[in-house]
């Protein structure tokens, strides 16, 4: 069984409201195993409605269809789903009561456009409404289907849920799953780990169950995702971990986490487990490494707090780094210790560099060098040459000094 998404409204595509409905429909969808290959965004124009809806339809059994079916002139599903059934629209007597009465309970007026919404394709089946006034439309294409459902989030989910999935599963006549598992890595170019997992890659074409691809996710890391269908949330699971760790041979170096797990919420854990508190000194970052750890819950039982030493005197003069350039590995580990000891700290981590425009103490625009402290005086550090404009090698900044002391903790004896 496969299921296709169309998004209806203008607004979609000038940005003015972000499309979460068809995201929800679509893990909804993978949830009870059903298949979507295709997700479309199209505006208010009943010729493009229609030609986006024919379109999803090609490859389908069946399409939802959100937004479009309020009651303003530009509210065209209704008028588009007819067109794409050959039949004429209906005043329904039903739904246009329990419209009326729905603004009389409110003792609100209601202007006449609101009965647009009582329009039905002809050989349509209503989808009640409980939670709005627009109710959604079940109509049949031949063997196929259509679904349409109102933009409104909490009425679409309510409808999907109540009415579009058990109708969906009872066509397919069989009960699924769709289960992923995304596994985080950084350190590699997305080319450099295709390379690596070829062999599996090659397996799994010819297998066609779970697939494997890679969402490169920028100063996030590469994503490896494994998707696997099966008949119930077990039997993906199991089928799932086989692979993971099949994928996990060929990258373990690479591989920092599964699915929500960020290189901050693996580092707060690694020194959570050895009772270790952190605290932080960025010159180049600014205070991007604090913002990170501090989004993640429970960050205070581990993170100190920070020295913004963006100034040399700062270094010089809070952190005891002493005086020659700046940018150097000499002076990260400095920097290191100067926030461990100044912030009461067991580990301490610095981050200094050149983010550009212009070069300095001699040292390209790009070089990052990183320095940390551990409890035992020991003191680490490590120099790197990272691409992109100012910004974004301050945000490959962050995850590269958090991935170095992600190394460091990992071949620390606890």
């Amino acid at each position: 069984m496969k299921c296709n998404v169309v998004a209806v409204g203008t607004e979609l595509l000038l940005g003015q409201i972000v499309d979460t409905n068809s995201s929800y429909i679509g893990e909804q969808l993978a949830a009870v195993g059903i298949e979507s290959h295709l997700q479309l965004k199209v505006g208010d124009n009943l010729a493009r409605v229609v030609a986006a809806i024919r379109l999803a339809l090609q490859d389908a059994d069946a399409v939802i269809i959100c937004g479009g079916l309020g009651p303003t002139h530009d509210d065209l599903t209704r008028e588009a789903l007819a067109e794409i059934m050959g039949a004429p629209l209906e005043h329904n007597e039903q739904i246009a009561a329990l419209i009326a009465d729905l603004f009389a309970k409110r003792n609100r007026y209601m202007a006449p456009n609101n009965l647009q919404q009582a329009q039905v394709p002809r050989g349509a089946t209503i989808i009640e409404q409980t939670r709005g006034t627009a109710p959604g439309l079940m109509c049949p294409v031949g063997e196929k289907v259509m679904y349409a459902m109102p933009g409104v989030p909490h009425e679409m989910h309510d409808m999907l849920a109540r009415a579009v999935l058990p109708d969906l599963l009872r066509r397919s006549g069989e009960a699924s799953v769709i289960k992923s598992l995304v596994l985080r890595t950084w350190g590699e170019s997305e080319s450099a780990l295709n390379e690596r997992l070829d062999p599996i890659i090659h397996e799994l074409e010819s297998l066609g169950n779970p697939t494997l691809a890679f969402l490169a996710s920028g100063w996030e890391g590469i994503k490896v995702r494994l998707t696997a269908k099966a008949s119930s949330d077990t039997d993906a699971d199991a089928l799932l971990s086989i692979w993971e760790q099949k994928v996990r041979a060929l990258t373990e170096d690479l591989v920092f986490g599964t699915n929500t797990d960020t290189m901050e919420s693996v580092v707060l854990n690694l020194l959570e487990e050895r009772g270790w508190t952190l605290g932080l000194a960025e010159s180049v970052t600014g205070g991007l490494v604090g913002g990170r750890i501090t989004s993640i819950a429970g960050a205070s039982r581990v993170f100190k707090g920070g020295v913004i030493s963006y100034a040399s005197d700062v270094k010089f003069d809070v952190l005891g780094v002493e005086a020659g350039p700046v940018v150097s590995e000499r002076a990260a580990m400095q920097m290191a210790s100067g926030a461990q000891r100044v912030l009461g700290a067991s580990v301490g981590l610095a981050l200094t560099g050149v983010a550009g425009p212009d070069e300095q103490d001699g040292e390209p625009v790009g070089t990052l060098c990183v320095g940390v402290a551990f409890p035992n005086g020991q003191t680490f550090s490590t120099h790197s040459q990272l691409p992109g404009q100012r910004d974004q090698m301050r945000q490959f900044s962050v995850i590269t000094a958090l991935a170095f002391l992600r190394k460091l903790l990992l071949s620390e004896p606890r």
